[in-house]
């Protein structure tokens, strides 16, 4: 299935709604754009495999991209619109893309990648003049809407959030199938799952270059349902949009899900949110009681799954199910095996905690021009066993649950801390927006545990707030795990898809110049606003 037969039937039919405007794509106009679009990459020279690069907003032209590369045969990257020219240049050039689309709301941004992208041989910008970029209607909309005789089934190549490092092309084999012929194993999960069909609304309120929401929005267009899409994420609008639009669909990350339930009570009761019947969660872990304030709200339409963007495999848990296990992400059998190892790469049995692979019959991807890293993320012994680098633990019941990845492990004193069991206690503490957990350098005990915070809106960082956390975290669990101090920011760095990059964190510690008994408050990402003793 694809927009095509449903342009067919329902050629007016919104395929696509932006929700801050009510601007409308119907399928008849999907279908034609695309088409056109796929013209003009065909008439550009590009074949199957070649790539093309999408730097946009969150807008409506990004579903006419991506369906004339699906229907071409073609990789299309979506670039986060949030890194810098440098970054956008290299990606862009990493995957080798020939053609690179963009927004003209991203004229300067796009502008400055220009010069350091010269395999880009041709530049298309929508919506308006962007220097260096050719009329996006002017050249498509010169082209036949005549669909051309081959289209073959292309994919996406998108490029992990690097927050371990620099981004990595995520490249998986393309489908040997025409755009028509059905085959996507997403979208029979989906219908199996979640019960999407042609009457799916699918709100989607993140950015739409990351994995999920570009992936889940193709299903809901392939099944002939309608995308209600956020320019950008407001816990308040997104509870706004899902009683206007009537939304059967919705999939979130954890922040998001936060930012909703701690909005003042007569808020979240003044909208009705009676169409929803599936809410579907993933891309970090969710802390248990949010999860039970989340079902307790909105029923149990509650379903996460955990996979990534390399899709190694995938588990699933609907809310009846996490109920009676809470904190799994589910149990594995739709997607791949799951197998926990240990550091020799022998199987562990239940309830041993080891690095997470997912056994597959083929290798399911490769990181574009970086075969180290691919080997990396193989099994030693089992080439299509492969990991991301998460870790966890099997009940006896073969249910799933994270501990944290293997890179942000806490030891100290020879005691091995997940800091996610310790940022899922302090989460739900009405006095803290966000909060990331890390080791810093300690003489004594090699690493010390430190929260950095968000105080919640009102509230005054400073001692007396830092002992209430402590005193509430030593409450709660072990006090090995506890924090030893606070630290708060204004904001903590994460990507717009909601992962803490705690990278950026843990190199400020390393080579921070302030003593361990002063406060740090400012941007997170930036040079700290205000260094002040501790008292």
């Amino acid at each position: 299935m694809y927009p095509g037969e449903h342009a067919a039937r329902t050629p007016a039919k919104p395929a696509v709604v932006l929700a801050g405007t009510d601007e409308i794509l119907s399928y008849a106009d999907l279908e034609a754009g695309s088409v056109r679009l796929a013209r003009y990459l065909h008439e550009a020279g590009l074949r199957r495999g070649d790539r093309v690069a999408l730097l946009t907003d969150n807008g409506l032209k990004a579903f006419e991209v991506y369906w004339a590369t699906q229907r071409s045969g073609l990789y299309l990257t979506a670039v986060n619109r949030h890194l810098s020219p440098a970054e956008i240049a290299y990606i862009v050039n990493d995957c080798g893309a020939r053609v690179i689309i963009v927004s003209a709301a991203l004229a300067t941004l796009a502008a400055a990648v220009v010069a350091d992208t010269p395999s880009a041989r041709h530049r298309l910008a929508f919506g308006g003049d962007v220097v260096g970029h050719l009329s996006y209607e002017a050249e498509v909309g010169a082209c036949s809407a005549q669909p051309l005789p081959d289209q073959p089934r292309g994919a996406d190549m998108l490029y992990s959030s690097g927050t371990t490092g620099r981004p990595k092309g995520v490249m998986a084999e393309l489908p040997d199938r025409q755009v028509h012929e059905p085959g996507d194993r997403l979208v029979a999960l989906s219908q199996a799952l979640y019960g999407m069909d042609a009457n799916t609304v699918y709100l989607s309120p993140a950015p739409i270059y990351h994995a999920a929401p570009l992936r889940y929005a193709g299903v809901v267009q392939s099944l002939g349902g309608t995308v209600v899409l956020m320019e950008r994420f407001d816990a308040e609008q997104a509870l706004g949009a899902i009683e206007r639009f009537h939304v059967t669909h919705s999939q979130w990350v954890p922040t998001m899900l936060m930012r909703m339930f701690k909005l003042p009570a007569h808020i979240r009761d003044r909208y009705d949110l009676s169409s929803m019947r599936v809410a579907i969660h993933a891309a970090a872990p969710c802390p248990v009681e949010l999860k039970r304030a989340i079902i307790d709200w909105w029923g149990p339409i509650l379903h996460e799954y955990y996979s990534s963007t390399e899709g190694p495999g995938a588990t699933f848990i609907a809310s009846e199910e996490w109920l009676r296990k809470p904190g799994s992400v589910g149990h594995d059998g739709y997607l791949g095996t799951v197998r926990i190892c240990g550091q020799d790469g022998e199987e562990l049995p239940a309830s041993e905690i080891g690095t997470i692979y997912f056994e597959r019959d083929e290798l399911p991807f490769h990181y574009h021009n970086d075969p180290a890293k691919t080997a990396a993320a193989q099994h030693p012994r089992h080439p299509t066993w492969t990991t991301t680098g998460d870790v966890g633990y099997l009940d006896s019941d073969r249910y799933l649950f994270l501990t944290d990845r293997e890179s942000f492990m806490i030891i100290s004193g020879g005691m091995n801390i997940y800091p996610q069991e310790v940022e899922d206690c302090l989460a739900l503490h009405p006095k803290v927006l966000d909060v990331a957990v890390i080791g810093v350098p300690d003489e004594e005990m090699g690493e010390a545990v430190k929260a950095v915070v968000q105080p919640a809106p009102g509230v005054s960082p400073g001692p007396d707030l830092e002992r209430e956390l402590l005193e509430y975290a030593r409450d709660r669990i072990a006090h090995y795990k506890c924090p030893r101090s606070v630290d708060f920011f204004d904001v903590l760095p994460r990507t717009p898809t909601g992962k803490l990059v705690k990278r950026t964190l843990r190199e400020r510690y390393l080579t921070a110049a302030w003593p361990s008994d002063w406060w740090i408050t400012g941007p997170a990402s930036h040079d700290p606003q205000v260094i002040t003793r501790k008292s």
